[in-house]
């Protein structure tokens, strides 16, 4: 009997052994599954980085190729169309062999954009000189010229009478008929391509004129251009 009950609980011990090697399987099973499903993941997660990455690179290639073919910076141009004279009042003090001049000039000038994209630029004067003294100056706005279009402007230049005090040269050009003048002009600004590249530019215009004392009129004028990027 007791050999009998021996026997009797070894096949029983023998079905839980088993459930238990077959739960072990199952759990290694699962186990490795989600293994897979994470290596597979984590590849899917890397390959879209690098779609992303290729991408933005492209995209940069692009724009760069942009900007430096058909949105190329472009210098901008400064013109001085034309220089009247709306006012010319001189006389001479004898006693002190000076020459009282007042003198007002009309400048016409224009700037043109020949960019495929808006020119911003800041705030400047426009200079009137005697013989590389300045005697006179006017205030030129900050504006933005359109995309390839030009931005006529009309200044008025007044000789402020009390820098011309000191200069004895005057007596001598006033008494040949003919008064030297310069006017100089320069803007800067910035050219914006793609609002991600931005190129500071700035165009200036030098003119020299002459002044007829008898005509009270511009006599001749010659002009000077310069632009940099």
């Amino acid at each position: 009997m007791s050999s009998f009950s021996i026997k009797s609980d070894d096949k029983k011990e023998k079905p839980a052994e088993a459930s238990k090697t077959i739960a072990s399987m199952e759990t290694q099973s699962a186990n490795g599954g989600g293994g897979r499903k994470r290596t597979k993941r984590n590849r899917n997660c890397k390959l879209c980085i690098c779609f992303t990455l290729l991408l933005i690179l492209l995209i940069f290639v692009v724009i760069l190729i942009l900007a430096l073919t058909i949105f190329k910076p472009k210098r901008p141009v400064t013109t001085i169309d034309s220089v009247t004279v709306d006012r010319f009042q001189a006389s001479i003090n004898a006693l002190a062999f000076k020459v009282i001049l007042n003198l007002t000039l009309s400048v016409d000038l224009s700037l043109k954009n020949p960019n495929r994209v808006g020119f911003s630029f800041d705030s400047s004067s426009a200079l009137l000189n005697y013989r590389g003294q300045l005697i006179g100056e006017a205030p030129i706005p900050a504006s933005r010229i359109a995309p390839e279009k030009t931005l006529p402007m009309n200044i008025t230049l007044t000789l402020m009478a009390d820098r011309l005090l000191s200069e004895s040269q005057l007596l001598s050009d006033f008494m040949s008929g003919d008064i030297p003048l310069n006017t100089f002009v320069k803007v800067a600004g910035k050219v914006s391509v793609l609002n991600i590249f931005k190129f500071k530019v700035q165009s200036s215009s030098s003119c020299d004129l002459s002044i007829s004392v008898s005509n009270r009129n511009v006599t001749s004028q010659h002009c000077k251009y310069s632009t940099k990027l």
